[in-house]
């Protein structure tokens, strides 16, 4: 199992955080597309490290158009040599139409033709093969030499889709290299739907699960002591409360029974009442979705979690650790 770590900041910092996370020891950075452009910072980290495998977790496919993120996905690779790995995702309708302004419909049939569009434009560049890329939602039959990028001598960048629902789940067992699961997820859910779903899609198209990556972030709540702990169950308690309130993912409290607690949620969100909605988050609720543990427990802990599902894992761990402790934490999480 690879441990991965986050790399959320501004610019000016990244290449301090970059090389950190990989003294720690960490196996892969990931950024995302928040406050933040999701790309550039990758760039910056392949500059300033030589084994850290690199990722978008996610950038928004939908705000885009796969020639784009062709270019993009092509020359980080080429520039990380062959550490890059392209991670997207769908958003949700208001974003795509209201904050990108681009069109939204029918996320699963669309997202599956972007990564097949991804594909054919990355087969064109490397093996020379006639651009003629025709299909419901993008097109793209039109790539001269001017236009097409110097050869490079790694394969095209590993594609991993985001993914909370069944059907978007099937499809990227079926197209993608593998499966970004989200924060907002418990073991339940993870075992009962999405692996069911991604096992779908890879027997639809004969691919084995070696093949195939399953990365999930895990919320952690840990420390030294019982302060450090209740800070942490604080902060968690309001990351659950707030992807709690997202209708899209009412799917997985629904699993546990938890479907009137979404609604409850759903509803302070539109009042903007975040600390009443973290209240809601009891400590049955808690655990499902994070993992609780002092810190001399946390990587037993989190390979419980990980029970040979999970690839590769990103736990939150709190920034007030030591370095020592953090990295005897992945040194015993991968034995």
């Amino acid at each position: 199992m690879k441990v991965d770590g986050g790399l959320f900041s501004e610019l000016a910092r990244v290449p301090e955080l970059a090389r950190t996370l990989e003294r720690h020891g960490y196996d892969g950075c990931w950024t995302g597309e928040i406050n933040h452009d999701p790309f550039l910072p990758l760039l910056l980290a392949a500059e300033h490290t030589s084994r850290l495998e690199l990722g978008t977790s996610i950038a928004v496919a939908f705000a885009r158009n796969p020639m784009i993120v062709a270019n993009l996905g092509w020359d980080l690779q080429t520039y990380s040599q062959g550490r890059f790995i392209l991670g997207l995702g769908t958003q949700v309708k208001p974003h795509i139409e209201k904050r990108f302004s681009m069109p939204w419909s029918h996320p699963v049939r669309r997202m599956r033709e972007f990564v097949l569009a991804l594909h054919a434009i990355w087969a064109a560049w490397k093996d020379g093969t006639r651009l003629a890329f025709e299909g419901e939602f993008y097109t793209h039959t039109l790539m001269t030499p001017m236009f097409t990028p110097e050869p490079q001598p790694f394969v095209a960048p590993k594609v991993f889709i985001a993914a909370v629902g069944e059907a978007m789940t099937e499809m990227t067992g079926e197209v993608a290299d593998g499966l970004l699961v989200h924060a907002f997820t418990t073991k339940r859910y993870l075992h009962e739907v999405t692996m069911p779903a991604v096992q779908r899609g890879m027997q639809r198209c004969g691919r084995e699960r070696g093949a195939f990556e399953v990365a999930c972030p895990v919320f952690t709540v840990t420390g030294r002591d019982d302060a450090e702990l209740a800070a942490g169950a604080a902060r968690v308690r309001k990351q659950i409360a707030f992807y709690g309130s997202t209708p899209a993912y009412r799917k997985v409290l629904e699993l546990h029974g938890w479907g009137e607690t979404a609604d409850e949620l759903h509803r302070l969100s539109r009042k903007g009442e975040w600390d009443a909605m973290a209240s809601l988050i009891d400590d049955d609720m808690l655990e499902a979705f994070a993992v609780v543990a002092p810190v001399e427990k946390l990587a037993s802990a989190l390979a419980s979690r990980c029970d040979g599902v999970i690839d590769r894992v990103m736990p939150s761990l709190p920034p007030t650790l030591p370095e020592a402790t953090v990295t005897a934490v992945l040194q015993e999480l991968r034995q």
